[in-house]
């Protein structure tokens, strides 16, 4: 596959983190997440009758000479984690910095979302992706192996962005695919309050939610001067001003909105961390995925 988001020095880095669900249980394989499931695995759990159908490597030979019947050694399974890659694919994540326009929030998802695929991929655990757009949601159900990768990494190249974010009917099928316990990592600008009711409702029916809100340089610092046409990409609406004049209360109202998505996710209990297009794009990864150094980064 000829197409890599990843800038090498963040590959390099990723060794070091791991996906991790407070809420996995179930499923077959060998992971990095206990499944709650019995059966042939690493760490010994439970002795069990035999029954018809069991595999004889499983009997515990030494027990049976000692009690003349037939035990079967049960162990806890390493279970796959079922990770979802949900996308904000509306117009707004086009939207980049004016110094370095060819790095938008679209940009950083879609090399966001190939790391979170590598590192799913080195665990063993399955990964899929859904693209959010009012047309409808473009997905690939999450399995494991580097062909998986392969395809998500082709969608990944031919993903732009435009219109809006779905609404209610788009984002119904999420409801039947994403299943309890599966890890749902939310990238967007979460300004769509259909975006960040998503995340809600997915937490209130227990799913493992993490949101990643990806932000510019100018929308964190609002450094313009003199006059601006300012425009929404989503709605068209537009706002005539000055820059220095109106940064003030600007910035006032971007920390009060930035506050309130906090609240609303802490409360929900849903992880999350911001990315701002200057910062080294691992950056949110290593905080919320356990990394000790990720000030190293900031």
């Amino acid at each position: 596959m000829s197409y890599d988001p990843i800038p090498p020095e963040v590959r390099s880095r990723l060794k070091d983190l791991r996906l991790t669900s407070r809420r996995a249980v179930g499923g077959q394989g060998i992971g990095l997440h206990r499944s709650r499931s019995r059966g042939a695995g690493l760490e010994f759990a439970q002795y069990r009758a035999y029954e018809p159908g069991d595999e004889p490597r499983q009997i515990d030979w030494k027990l049976y000479a000692r009690s003349d019947r037939f035990f079967v050694r049960e162990a806890e399974r390493e279970s796959p984690l079922a990770v979802w890659i949900l996308l904000d694919a509306s117009a707004s994540m086009a939207q980049a910095d004016g110094i370095r326009p060819g790095w938008s929030r679209m940009h950083a998802a879609k090399a966001m979302a190939a790391c979170l695929a590598d590192l799913a991929l080195r665990q063993g655990d399955r990964f899929g992706l859904v693209a959010l757009h009012e047309d409808g949601l473009r997905m690939i159900a999450p399995a494991n192996g580097a062909r998986q990768r392969d395809r998500l990494l082709l969608e990944l190249h031919g993903l732009s962005a435009h219109g809006g974010f779905p609404g209610t009917r788009v984002l119904a099928p999420l409801w039947e695919r994403i299943g309890a316990g599966d890890l749902v990592i939310l990238l967007g600008d979460c300004f769509d309050e259909a975006s960040v009711a998503l995340a809600e409702r997915l937490a209130a029916a227990r799913r493992e939610v993490v949101v990643i809100p990806l932000l510019t340089v100018e929308e964190r610092d609002f450094s313009f001067t003199g006059g601006h046409r300012f425009r929404d990409p989503e709605t068209g609406e537009e706002l005539l001003g000055d820059g220095a004049a109106m940064r003030a209360d600007y910035l006032a109202r971007f920390a009060a909105a930035r506050r309130e998505l906090k609240a609303r996710l802490d409360a929900s209990g849903i992880r999350h961390a911001d990315y701002f297009l200057d910062q080294a794009l691992d950056l949110p990864l290593r905080r919320l995925f356990g990394a000790r150094d990720a000030a190293e980064y900031a």
